[in-house]
């Protein structure tokens, strides 16, 4: 309670009717979440007042007169719960009652309490044997506890929520309850008789009760009682000679409270020091009857016996919650202007009235129901037909339509179409082969909306385009979903399926910022191999949204290691710890840790650099003062992020404040907090206050918009500036913007820095039906080349990318949009894009063995690691590729009740093996990665089938594979990618994209695309094509991707010979034409000769190597007979070499392309050109 507290405010409590006389306040509470002072009276009414003046702001019955006082209110963001002795009453904040509770076993009841589900669900007791849970949502009771299933006799008149449920009893006794299962925890006797009062804040319980006196009678204790909710341990009492009436901890000092009397006298008190004592004096002329102190520790309220309230506090500080959001008021009527009226005045005179919010005639639309029109016209071809009975009449069926079907009378209304996902790409594929019809689409309508802007604020629908989007799947998977159709940019998106994939907006914003972006870069390139570098993560995330160019992309790595972080959990970062938390408070939270998380990452590089601190953190002198003692303590460090503060509504007056005066405010605001002082050797009130010494080149600003004042200013049109100036002198630090920057900049006296806006991350509440998310507005001209343009804002809705009016991104409604982080950068920054990391890779793990256990070297699985010398990847540098991938998580089927499957979640696989060989010279197909890949994650499939991966190859303990961590491996493949390595494997976009990585087409070989023929829409398996083209068996057991990737590494050489030999076409036709026969599976066993009704054709080889046969009919190929494999020269040098070692299937050389093969690799000759 500082200094300048006194009384405020006075009124009269309202009597419960017109001709009544006035009551006592039976309860009284502040609201938790707006300016509102809550009191109940005596006979069930509830009514509010409004603000530091006491306003009277709702009145309304809650409870039967017959059921007495109203005893207890709570609040929550639906209204204000309250309690009487028969029955449970919930209300919205302006008097709508929500529902009644009544129970045959609710008979006396006197508290209740919230428990762990927070304010969805409150515990109710009394001076009764029965307790009730009851779900807040629903209004229902989910639970009757008796005495026999809570080891408690005792009934309750108190109850008060902080580590555990404190519960108060008639006997002075209060139980500490468990707020989850609600057993009795401990027992502590407070008092020798009743309590009349208590509080519980933080680890501390404070009591004040009755003792017996002579004659039977009670008076109240010369002591407050204090117990330990930590230790489980009383502590010394307060002494308080006046009586011990009521008492209140404040809520933000942890171990300060209020204690009072029923004369009016308090005392402000710490736990820890009881001696140190601030005494105030309430003049009541009867009693006090009831004290409350708001959670924000600004304002108190008293009520006494006369029917009067007081409210208390700072007059220039009185606020109530600490976060309030606005208060709902009635519309004034405005007077219509007067009209002359005439008989020939036209009605054209009388004008329609203008609105700026939703009408309350546009439902919502869980309240809207379709009621069907009138009933169609029947078919006269019917009517002619139909035999009459008794009954009616009936004909037969014309045909246009089914027994018992009608037309719909109604048609639906199109007006709120909403964002709809497109068609599967391969249902397009299939309407392009049918016909050349385009169906437009409900999602066609989307799109148009998603192009609809606001009109100066007259229209309050939020448009399509900052709507949830969601991914379908098909059973084809992911791959199938159109993400094109949200996004025609040449910027990517990020996809949503991820867990606490809300920070995308976040990361979409720092991938744009220049500089961050460049230091992110350059880290990556280095050797950094730690698992927990989340600025590692951000350079391959930044590296591979630049080179998708358009293409969907997703943070998985990044959020993966982010998840595994302890100090994410602990600040309730992670989306499935925190379901029901808010948005805009998370991003805000996460911002700070990311930045001061990545300074952290950059300074652990050597030698130690502190550039990224100078990018991000404001450097700052903190001066921390006793209020007690005056003495100061200095401290150096820097903000990473500042947060803004916006005046109060009382302290306005009248002149709203540019945003640039709310940014120095922010900066410079002095600050109150407890704390402990070395002099005073105690907890003390501490001051703190910031000196600025200077001012980062990338300045982040979290808005926290938690008031209506704050709403406010955000929905004033042109309240955000796209350009600051600032100017930092004797520790100050002067904020300008607008006129006032360019007379300065004009003036050139001080040294101004000149920032602009990069972006922001904004918070959606799209609707009655979809939860709130994040997206981020994104001025990409900072980024890109220097142009004429000026600015060139994007929205970015995850996936969905849109070019957006600079208007548009910088115009927020207070119902709908409004920000949450701010960047802006030195105007200086702008245009910076360094590419120089790709010259200073360090490849430097391609050439040595990192791993957690000893490899054992396979027999047939020779493993040579690349020579820096002779060896290292460059530009074009062919390697064949292949993973393996296990599943942690199975995938989310619903099954409809039409009896169809849909995917609402797909398996979530992770990187289990992954294979890189040599791609040519003498050692190719030679690995020389061969990484399996470490997790401590459970794992629910090994998927050994497909994968070759067993239980225990993963494991440190038990593995003896070459064992890694996946940053590792993930690295590895970066550097060849960034490299310009070109990747030779077989369905690789899956793999790449599971990996989490974008990798050019350019540098993309895929034996899948090299076979295969559009218009028959089916690709061809490595296996069908092995056994085809190279007569080589594999994946008989298992997988392994050696195997696979040496295998595609064949078909590759295999193309380019065909392709030289001008065959291929042909080649292509008779692999389809022969997968058809066998249904495009390779045969399990093949022959060893070969027979035809039509020919027969023999010849011999070794290895790789065919014979040429002739014969009619299909009958006629060649076949060959092969023992160990024999290397072989290709078109370009580079060796090949064969496993096979049986007969050639028969009819494996076509009969149109009979030939000879020429030299001792398998190059096609055609006949024809043999002739010649």
């Amino acid at each position: 309670m500082e200094a300048d507290w006194d009384e405020v405010a006075r009124t009269a409590f309202p009597p419960p009717g017109i001709h009544a006389l006035p009551t006592p306040v039976s309860v009284l509470a502040f609201d938790s979440n707006q300016e509102l002072l809550w009191t109940g009276n005596e006979y069930g009414r509830v009514t509010s007042f409004y603000g530091p003046d006491l306003q009277k702001y709702t009145s309304f019955r809650a409870h039967l007169s017959h059921e007495g006082p109203v005893r207890q209110l709570l609040f929550n963001n639906k209204g204000v719960i309250s309690i009487a002795s028969k029955s449970v009453h919930l209300s919205l904040r302006r008097g709508l009652a929500q529902w009644t509770l009544t129970h045959e076993n609710m008979t006396d009841l006197r508290c209740m309490s919230y428990t762990s589900k927070g304010t969805s669900e409150i515990l109710v007791a009394g001076m009764q044997p029965w307790m009730f849970l009851i779900d807040v949502d629903r209004g229902v009771i989910t639970k009757e506890l008796s005495r026999d299933q809570i080891p408690t006799d005792h009934a309750y008149t108190l109850m008060k929520r902080s580590r555990y449920i404190c519960a108060a009893t008639s006997t002075g006794t209060v139980d500490l309850l468990d707020a989850t299962t609600f057993q009795l925890i401990k027992s502590w006797k407070a008092h020798a008789a009743a309590i009349n009062d208590m509080d519980a804040q933080n680890n501390f319980l404070v009591t004040c009760g009755f003792s017996p006196r002579q004659q039977q009678s009670f008076m109240l204790d010369p002591l407050a009682n204090v117990f330990d909710l930590k230790t489980m341990m009383p502590l010394p009492p307060i002494p308080f000679h006046a009586g011990a009436a009521y008492v209140r901890m404040h809520p933000r000092m942890s171990t300060t409270g209020i204690v009072a009397s029923q004369n009016g006298q308090m005392q402000v008190v710490d736990l820890m020091n009881p001696n140190t004592v601030n005494l105030r004096h309430a003049i009541v002329s009867s009693y006090l009857t009831q004290l409350e102190l708001a959670p924000s520790g600004e304002a108190l309220a008293l009520a006494d016996a006369d029917c009067s309230i007081q409210l208390w506090g700072s007059p220039s500080k009185v606020h109530f919650a600490e976060f309030s959001n606005s208060t709902e008021f009635a519309d004034v009527p405005t007077t219509p202007a007067p009209v002359d009226w005439y008989p020939d005045t036209p009605l054209n005179v009388v004008g329609l009235p203008y609105y700026r919010e939703q009408l309350l005639s546009a439902w919502p639309s869980h309240l809207t129901f379709d009621l069907g029109g009138l009933p169609p016209k029947i078919d006269p071809e019917i009517l002619a037909a139909m035999t009459h009975t008794e009954f009616g009449g009936y004909a037969s069926n014309p045909g246009r339509g089914r027994r018992n079907q009608v037309d719909k009378g109604r048609l639906m209304e199109k007006d709120n179409v909403p964002l709809m996902a497109p068609k599967f790409l391969s249902e397009k594929a299939r309407d392009a082969a049918s016909s050349n019809k385009v169906e437009r689409r409900p999602s066609d309508i989307a799109e148009a909306l998603g192009t609809v802007m606001l009109n100066d604020g007259l229209k309050a629908e939020v448009p399509a385009m900052y709507r949830n989007v969601e991914i379908k799947y098909s059973k084809f998977g992911v791959d199938d979903f159109d993400f094109e159709y949200y996004n025609k940019t040449a910027y990517s998106g990020l996809e949503i399926h991820i867990a606490n994939s809300y920070s995308n907006p976040l990361l979409q914003l720092y991938r744009f910022t220049p500089l961050l972006r460049n230091l992110a870069l350059q880290h990556t390139a280095t050797g950094c191999l730690s698992g927990s570098c989340l600025l590692c993560e951000m350079g391959f995330l930044f590296n591979m949204l630049e080179s998708a160019s358009g293409q969907n992309c997703q943070a998985t790595n990044l959020l993966k290691t982010f998840s595994n972080l302890p100090q994410a959990s602990a600040l309730g970062l992670l989306e499935e710890e925190s379901p029901a938390g808010s948005l805009p408070s998370m991003i805000q939270v996460l911002n700070r840790f990311l930045l001061e998380r990545i300074s952290t990452d950059y300074r652990q590089m050597l030698p130690q650099s502190p550039a990224l601190d100078q990018t991000v953190a404001m450097a700052a002198v903190t001066t921390i003062r006793c209020v007690k003692c005056q003495s100061e303590t200095i401290r150096e460090g820097g903000t990473v992020v500042n947060e803004l503060a916006y005046p109060s509504h009382h302290s306005l007056k009248g002149h709203r404040p540019s945003f640039s005066q709310i940014v120095k405010a922010s900066v410079e605001r002095e600050t109150q907090t407890r704390g402990w002082c070395d002099k005073c050797r105690r907890y003390q009130s501490l001051s703190t206050r910031k000196t600025i010494q200077a001012v980062p080149d990338v300045f982040f600003l979290n808005t926290a918009v938690n008031s209506a004042e704050a709403r406010q200013a955000w929905a004033t049109p042109g309240w955000l500036p796209t350009e600051i100036g600032i100017i930092v002198e004797g520790g100050q630090l002067f904020c300008y913007e607008g006129e006032d920057l360019r007379l300065h900049l004009q003036r050139g006296i001080h040294a101004i820095t000149v920032y602009c806006l990069v972006g922001l991350v904004a918070a959606i509440v799209s609707g009655d039906h979809q939860a709130p998310h994040l997206v981020a507005l994104v001025d990409v001209h900072h980024s890109g080349p220097e142009s004429e343009r000026s600015s060139d804002w994007h929205l970015f809705n995850d996936f969905l990318v849109r070019k957006i009016p600079e208007e548009e991104a910088l115009r927020f409604h207070g119902s709908w949009k409004l920000p949450s982080i701010l960047a802006y950068q030195v105007k200086k920054g702008s245009h910076a894009v360094d590419n120089s990391w790709k010259e200073n890779l360090d490849p430097t793990i391609l050439y040595h063995d990192i791993s957690y256990t000893q490899p054992t070297m396979q027999q047939g699985t020779p493993y040579r690691l690349l020579s820096a010398q002779t060896e290292a990847p460059t530009a074009g540098t062919h390697v064949a590729i292949d993973a393996e991938f296990i599943a942690f998580q199975q995938e989310e089927i619903e099954i409809k009740a039409d009896g169809s499957r849909e995917t609402i979640r797909p398996s979530r696989l992770g990187l289990a093996r992954v294979s890189v060989l040599r791609g040519s010279g003498e050692d190719e197909g030679l690995p020389f990665i061969d990484d399996y890949i470490a997790t401590t994650e459970p794992v629910v499939d090994y998927l050994t089938a497909f994968s070759g991966i067993q239980a225990g190859d993963l494991d440190p303990a038990r593995s003896r594979h070459n064992l890694i961590p996946l940053k590792i491996a993930y690295k590895k493949l970066w550097l060849l990618l960034n490299l310009g390595c070109i990747f030779v494997g077989h369905g690789l976009p899956k793999d790449f994209r599971t990996i989490n990585m974008h990798v050019p087409k350019g540098q993309v070989i895929d034996t899948v695309d090299l076979f295969f023929i559009k218009a028959r829409q089916r690709k061809l398996s490595l296996r069908f094509l092995a056994w085809f083209l190279l007569r080589e068996d594999i994946q008989t057991e298992t997988h392994d991707s050696i195997e696979d990737a040496r295998t595609a590494l064949k078909l590759y050489r295999k193309y380019q010979e065909f392709d030289d030999a001008g065959v291929l076409e042909n080649i292509i036709l008779d692999i389809y034409a022969r997968g058809r026969e066998v249904n495009y599976k390779a045969p399990s066993a093949l022959p060893t000769t070969t027979t035809s009704s039509s020919g027969t054709g023999t010849g011999t080889g070794t290895g790789n190597t065919a014979g040429t046969g002739t014969g009619d009919g299909d009958g006629g190929g060649g076949s060959s007979v092969g023992s160990e494999s024999t290397p072989t020269k290709t078109r370009n040098g580079a060796t090949t070499s064969s496993t096979s070692g049986r007969q050639d299937p028969p009819g494996w050389l076509p009969q149109r392309i009979q030939g000879t093969l020429s030299g001792a690799s398998r190059t096609w000759t055609p006949s024809s050109v043999a002739e010649k």
